[in-house]
């Protein structure tokens, strides 16, 4: 085993975050992100229908259902499988594939929604630019997304990792949201350059044409 592998195996199961979700039964410590946000934003409410791109472990998801009290639909969509959640309708797929976006489509059956929320990050290459690009893409898939599914007073949430792509995309969804508010959890690691941007309100009709 690497001495890196060695450190991130150290950092994980010491981390705080790590120990309270498994105390509390939560699939990861991304729970915690979300638990955060919601706290401070209200964006969780009973009867919403809500989206989750990038949901694996679960987490996320876990906190949606909770949060709304069984009554809504969550649909969650990852790459990765993903254990079955009572209450949420799994699709495993790549978002980047036109086939898996049928399929949550499909699945929706003309519902509009009223969260999108993204914790959507790429396979890390190693090399920063890449690895940047290639989560501004999956940042920006969200948000078309969004633009085509959300009701008008619908929001998105949708992780970010900051770099030279970084403020053409927060142009982009200032664009398409009345408001849009940054976000940094306490659960997202000080050395990440992730952070969250949060949008509310579209400007132009729902599902009128992609905001990109």
């Amino acid at each position: 085993m690497s001495r890196s592998s060695k450190a991130w195996i150290h950092e994980h199961v010491t981390d705080p975050y790590v120990r309270q979700a498994k105390k509390e039964g939560w699939r990861s410590r991304a729970a915690f992100k979300l638990l955060e946000i919601d706290a401070r934003d209200h964006l969780l409410r009973a009867g919403d229908v809500v989206v989750d791109l990038g949901a694996a472990p679960g987490g996320w998801a876990q906190v949606a259902v909770k949060k709304m009290g069984g009554q809504g639909r969550v649909f969650a969509l990852d790459v990765l499988e993903m254990r079955a959640i009572s209450g949420v309708t799994f699709i495993e797929g790549d978002f980047c594939e036109n086939g898996t976006l049928e399929r949550l489509e499909s699945l929706l059956a003309g519902l509009r929604v009223n969260l999108v929320l993204s914790d959507m990050a790429p396979n890390l290459s190693g090399i920063a630019l890449v690895d940047q690009a290639r989560g501004m893409y999956l940042a920006e898939l969200a948000l078309d997304f969004a633009g085509r599914w959300l009701v008008e007073d619908g929001a998105l949430l949708v992780k970010v990792f900051q770099g030279a792509d970084y403020p053409a995309f927060l142009a982009a969804m200032r664009k398409a949201f009345v408001s849009v508010a940054t976000r940094k959890p306490r659960a997202s690691r000080d050395r990440s350059a992730e952070l969250y941007l949060l949008g509310r309100t579209l400007k132009s009709p729902p599902g009128s044409n992609s905001l990109l």
